[in-house]
C-alpha cells in the first residue's frame, strides 16, 4: 500500500508539474503578444490548482518516502526518519524541489509580471531537479552526468507536448470568435514546434532506455514488460499528432465542424494516453531495470 501511495504521488507531481509548464508555454511564447495576457488569465485557475497539488505531492513524497526507508506507515510521521531521508542523495535533491514547488505556488497566488516566463524558469528548474533522482542517478563521472542531462531534456520535451495540449482546447474555443486568426496561429505555432518536442522525446527515451538497460533489455522482467507498454503508447500517441497535423487541419477548412468535433476528441485521446504513460513513468521507480 506504501509503495501504490508513492507511485500515485509521483504521478499526481509529474502530471501537475506539466500542466503548469505547459500553460505557462503558451503565455511566455507559443500565443501572440496580443493574446498572452488573455491566456495567462484563462489559465491562472488551473495553474494555481496544478502548483498547490505539485507542492503538496512533493511534500507527501518526502514523507512517503520515509516510510519506504524505514518500518512502515509509522515511520511516515516520523521527524527522526524525514532527518535521515534528508541526508540521502534523494532527500537534498527533494528538499530543493519542495522548495521551488512552494516558490512556485506562491507566484501563481501572487501573479507578478511576467508569470509566464517565471513559471517556466521555475518548472524547468524542477524537471532538472527530478533528473537527480531514480534511474537517472545509476551512474557516475561523465556518463552519469550525461544521463542526467538527458533525463532533464526527456521531461521537458514531454512536458512541452503533454502539458501544450489541454490549452488547444481553449484555442480551438477561441478560434470560433474575434480572436479566430490569433488562435489559429497560435495552433499552429504549437504544432510546427511539436514536432521538435516529438523528436526529443524520441530521442532522449531512446538514450534513457540505453544508459539504463543497454541493448539487453529485460522483456522477461516487469521494467522491461512497461517499457514496451509505454513504447507502444508512445507511438501511437504520436500516430495521432500526426493524422491531428496532416489528415484533419487540412480539412477542416472544407467541414470545419465535422473535422473540429474529431480533431478535439484525437486531441482527447492523445491526452488520456499521455496520461497513461506517466502512470507507467511513475511505476517505473518502484522496479528494479533487471
Amino acid at each position: 500500500m506504501l509503495a501504490f501511495t508513492w507511485v500515485a504521488l509521483r504521478f499526481i507531481h509529474f502530471t501537475t508539474l506539466m500542466l503548469v509548464f505547459g500553460c505557462a508555454l503558451y503565455g511566455a511564447w507559443l500565443a501572440p503578444v496580443s493574446l498572452r495576457r488573455l491566456m495567462m488569465r484563462r489559465f491562472l485557475h488551473l495553474q494555481r490548482h496544478a502548483a498547490a497539488w505539485s507542492f503538496v505531492s512533493a511534500t507527501l513524497m518526502l514523507a512517503v518516502q520515509g516510510g519506504l526507508m524505514g518500518a512502515g506507515w509509522q515511520d511516515v510521521l516520523s521527524i527522526t526518519v524525514w532527518e535521515a531521508v534528508l541526508q540521502t542523495q534523494f532527500g537534498g535533491v527533494w528538499l530543493w524541489q519542495i522548495i521551488l514547488a512552494l516558490v512556485t505556488l506562491v507566484v501563481t497566488i501572487i501573479v507578478p509580471r511576467s508569470m509566464p516566463r517565471r513559471l517556466l524558469m521555475l518548472t524547468i528548474a524542477q524537471f532538472i531537479l527530478l533528473a537527480g533522482v531514480g534511474h537517472a542517478t545509476l551512474h557516475d563521472s561523465l556518463t552519469g552526468t550525461l544521463h542526467q542531462i538527458n533525463h532533464a531534456l526527456h521531461l521537458i520535451c514531454a512536458a512541452a507536448w503533454f502539458g501544450g495540449l489541454l490549452p488547444v482546447f481553449y484555442c480551438m474555443k477561441m478560434a470560433q470568435g474575434r480572436w479566430r486568426d490569433q488562435a489559429i496561429g497560435t495552433m499552429m505555432r504549437f504544432s510546427r514546434y511539436g514536432h521538435l518536442f516529438v523528436i526529443g522525446v524520441l530521442l532522449t527515451g531512446i538514450m534513457n532506455a540505453l544508459f539504463i538497460v543497454g541493448f539487453s533489455v529485460p522483456w522477461h522482467a516487469a521494467y522491461g514488460k512497461l517499457l514496451l507498454l509505454k513504447c507502444a503508447l508512445v507511438m501511437l500517441m504520436v500516430a495521432i499528432a500526426l493524422v491531428n497535423r496532416y489528415v484533419l487541419v487540412p480539412r477542416m477548412q472544407q467541414d470545419n465542424r465535422c473535422m473540429t468535433l474529431y480533431f478535439i476528441w484525437m486531441t482527447k485521446l492523445e491526452w488520456g494516453i499521455g496520461a497513461v504513460v506517466l502512470a507507467i513513468v511513475s511505476l517505473f521507480a518502484t522496479l528494479e531495470p533487471f
